[in-house]
């Protein structure tokens, strides 16, 4: 019988079509392609909408971007590539009312991340989301709460997760190859230029400016926001903490084996232009734990000086020995600071342009591929990726606020400080607010 024979015939009978308990809603039938839908084709979106053709079992069916320029662009490359014109939508809205989408793929602007997330799942969708999860801790807590009422998968972007090696010697770690691992120290470096003064200006042609705010409180169009430098604005980003910090934070929190922290420093500024840029350039963040752990994140953004001959990266530091990992593969060394062990990956792309990924990337989406169609653990659901992206807020709370904060060990909430608990979440354009 063929499969829309099959469907038609099921649904007279009521019989439930599904693999491994998830339900089968477009083409994700066995010997058939989940169709994939992505929203935010600037830079990363795009290269994810490439890779999900190089994922065997996906196929790009939509795309999604309020900017004309980059969704055209978009829909003639991924033509090249599979020979089809994925339909293009400029508002996600309309998008997520097609029922043949298996997976939502969101890389929009980070205020955006949250609140489609919970329209994809209220739309009956399986998301894939980019770091950082939420815009602020309240909207995470909001995306763990919708995902477990609507009961779809949503997997988070942070791609290290399923890199084979990354998998291979934190496993290692955790059976006691460094002893105790109490330590993890990550770190990113680039030489960003300055973003200047910027200038209000009429919106871009083809740019929907309002729905590209959509969420956040309503602004006037300046010339220095639009499509990156939005990282760098309370508004809409969360900083480089957040928009790089995520990975390596991430390997250091799966290492120790460490949840939500009990006290979070941060020190930084802006320190090498004076612009536009809210957020900071230079960061140290440090994150207490539990269990006697700790985790050590510096970011400089304007200052490219590589650590370990890496301009990102994670060391783990154990009773036993230490592990340095990166997104190309892993080094050992023993208490006397002798390498006794590395294991290297070819194939896989370790540098610094947003849009790449590599091979870590197809992994990360092969992974949600079998998780849909067969019920395979995703290697960072979103309570997962949540707890990573909830330090890094932590961080930038730290940091503006200008003192430590305590939290609560079992949930990250800050204890006993009203002005931390500004920044918690924030305020919405009426009428946009996410609703669980």
């Amino acid at each position: 019988m063929k499969r829309r024979q099959f469907i038609k015939a099921a649904s007279a009978t009521g019989v439930g079509l599904s693999i491994a308990g998830f339900p089968l809603h477009g083409k994700n039938a066995p010997n058939e392609k989940l169709v994939m839908g992505v929203i935010g084709l600037h830079g990363r979106g795009l290269q994810l909408a490439k890779d999900i053709h190089a994922v065997e079992g996906m196929e790009v069916g939509y795309l999604c971007d309020v900017d004309e320029e980059y969704l055209e662009n978009a829909r003639n490359e991924i033509k090249k590539l599979q020979g089809k014109k994925p339909e293009g939508f400029k508002d996600l809205r309309k998008m997520l009312e097609l029922q043949d989408i298996d997976v939502v793929v969101i890389a929009t602007p980070d205020h955006w991340h949250t609140p489609a997330a919970i329209m994809a799942l209220q739309a009956g969708k399986n998301v894939y989301v980019e770091k950082p999860c939420g815009h602020n801790p309240g909207e995470g807590e909001m995306l763990v709460s919708a995902q477990k009422k609507y009961g779809k998968l949503v997997q988070m972007g942070n791609q290290q997760r399923s890199a084979p090696l990354s998998i291979e010697i934190i496993e290692e770690i955790h059976n006691g190859l460094i002893g105790r691992p109490y330590f993890g120290k990550a770190w990113y470096a680039a030489n960003r230029g300055s973003i200047g003064i910027g200038k209000v200006v009429k919106e871009k042609p083809g740019l929907d400016f309002d729905l590209w705010q959509g969420p956040a409180p309503r602004t006037l169009y300046r010339d220095n926001i639009h499509p990156y430098n939005w990282h760098w604005f309370w508004r809409w980003g969360t900083g480089e903490i957040c928009n790089n910090g995520t990975h390596e934070i991430d390997i250091c929190r799966w290492a120790l084996q460490a949840d939500y922290p009990i006290k979070v420093t941060s020190s930084g500024g802006r320190y090498q232009y004076q612009d536009d840029w809210e957020f900071y350039d230079t960061q140290v963040a440090s994150f207490e734990f539990e269990g006697r752990k700790s985790i050590t994140w510096e970011g400089r953004s304007c200052n490219n000086k590589a650590i370990e001959h890496r301009g990102r990266g994670s060391l783990i530091y154990g009773t036993e020995g230490s592990v340095l990992i990166d997104r190309a593969g892993y080094e050992v060394y023993d208490m006397n600071n002798k390498k006794v062990r590395e294991k290297k990956s070819g194939d896989i792309n370790s540098g610094m342009s947003r849009t790449s990924g590599g091979s870590l990337t197809q992994y990360h989406l092969a992974n949600m591929r079998d998780a849909v169609t067969k019920g395979a653990p995703l290697h960072s659901p979103i309570e997962e990726g949540a707890k990573s992206v909830l330090l890094c807020h932590l961080g930038n709370i730290a940091q503006k606020t200008g003192h430590e904060l305590h939290t609560q060990p079992k949930t990250g909430s800050i204890l006993d400080d009203p002005d931390a608990m500004k920044l918690w979440d924030r305020e919405y354009e009426p009428g946009w607010k996410p609703q669980v």
